[in-house]
């Protein structure tokens, strides 16, 4: 039975079926939820529409609609607090934020996994791996004012520094010796052959990253100079012509941290200064149709310039001193290690890398993956003696402070 078309709007389908309702909104569409702004927001788009919006596949998409309108088991929105059947300390418990255009591939091949580990171990895994487009708030749900580490997810996967190194999160339970990166990797992937990205401390896995690179307007461009480098902009030339993801907490700070690190404070007044507004990365790629206020410079993560028409006014270029990483951490228990291995072996393999690399353009650290990035393109990376001799968690609210008082248009 066809229960709504690429066509269909969302309105139409959610009217119709309001138990898809929490499968837009935990993959994304959080504006859903509410009844006000679904009605207003869900009668103007169509399924395919809002999906391209958030480069989310049709196909896998339209499954876990059907399983929601046939009231079929999934996951597609399960969460720790409404699905276990067994009881906390019998469950594997997977919590974390995926990026939107690799979470529905990611959860259908963890479907998969997770019927053939509760079989052969007789243990089932309760997991909420929410659209990283939910932002830090949600994540803050688990862990923020957690004392015991007990009551921590058995494993966590999301993008940035924020969490992780905070001491009033996830930060004070790496002191404590609770996580251990057991993925087995001895070597990262040879496109990161320039930099150490594994945490020489055993504390942190890693099993991707995400890249910021610039795309820049040639016909706002004009007879300036093309910007190559981090450095570049900066120059006060581009004062209140750069966009930013300032709304992409794990990207956005990524960038300041490193911007930090090599130009200090007054980098980051610079930045600031030249920021025009903040903008999700579906709408840079199309900030050349905007009427007034055009930026010259858009930063973003790589994933996006694919949408880019080869031959328009819109050129990405990937800094020549290399694209600003954010890291897509997995942290693991480490006194759950036996039972939690082949859960951790599924995120570090082969195949997740290649989700993560071919679908997403997030660069896998997996050696056997091809992340079909240029050789001549290299990365930057803030470093671990960076990260364990700074406090990341104070830097990053020091350089936020910074940045905003330099602002000059409200964002």
């Amino acid at each position: 039975m066809d229960y709504f078309t690429k066509d269909t709007t969302l309105w139409d389908i959610t009217e119709k079926y309001p138990q898809t309702i929490s499968v837009f909104t935990s993959n994304g569409f959080q504006n859903m939820e509410d009844p006000a702004q679904r009605e207003k927001f869900a009668k103007s788009i169509s399924l395919q529409n809002a999906l391209m919006l958030k480069q989310i596949n049709y196909d896998s998409f339209a499954k876990f609609l059907v399983d929601a309108i046939e009231s079929k088991q999934n996951n597609a929105d399960i969460s720790l607090s409404n699905t276990a059947t067994n009881s906390y300390s019998k469950a594997l418990n997977v919590v974390g934020l995926l990026p939107c255009p690799v979470r529905i591939p990611l959860l259908e091949q963890f479907n998969t996994f997770i019927e053939s580990y509760k079989t052969e171990n007789q243990t089932p895994i309760n997991y909420e791996l929410k659209a990283a487009s939910m932002g830090l708030d949600w994540v803050e749900q688990h862990l923020k004012g957690i004392k015991d580490a007990s009551k921590l997810p058995d494993l966590f996967i999301s993008a940035g520094f924020d969490m992780f190194f905070d001491e009033k999160m996830i930060g004070q339970f790496k002191k404590q010796g609770v996580f251990k990166d057991t993925t087995g990797l001895s070597t990262y992937n040879s496109s990161f052959d320039d930099i150490t990205l594994k945490d020489p401390a055993g504390h942190y896995s890693m099993i991707g990253v995400v890249p910021a690179v610039f795309l820049i307007n040639l016909k706002e461009l004009g007879d300036l100079p093309l910007p190559q480098s981090w450095e570049d902009i900066l120059d006060p030339v581009f004062k209140n012509r750069i966009s930013l993801p300032v709304g992409d907490f794990d990207l956005f700070n990524a960038i300041l941290l490193n911007i930090h690190k090599m130009y200090g404070d007054e980098g980051i007044a610079k930045m600031g200064n030249n920021l025009l507004e903040s903008m999700h990365p579906s709408q840079m790629v199309k900030s050349d149709r905007k009427k007034n206020n055009k930026p010259i410079i858009t930063i973003m993560p790589y994933f996006f310039t694919k949408m880019v028409k080869e031959g328009g006014t819109m050129k990405a270029v990937w800094p020549k001193d290399g694209a600003i990483l954010s890291p897509i951490f997995m942290l693991s228990k480490k006194d759950k290690q036996k039972k939690l291995q082949p859960v951790i072996d599924f995120f570090a393999s082969k195949p997740v890398g290649e989700i993560l690399a071919h679908s997403g353009l997030f660069p896998s650290v997996h050696p056997e993956v091809d992340n079909q990035i240029a050789k001549e393109n290299k990365f930057m990376w803030l470093g671990w003696d960076y990260i364990y001799s700074n406090d990341i968690s104070n830097l990053i609210t020091h350089c936020e402070s910074v940045f905003n008082n330099n602002l000059k248009p409200s964002i």
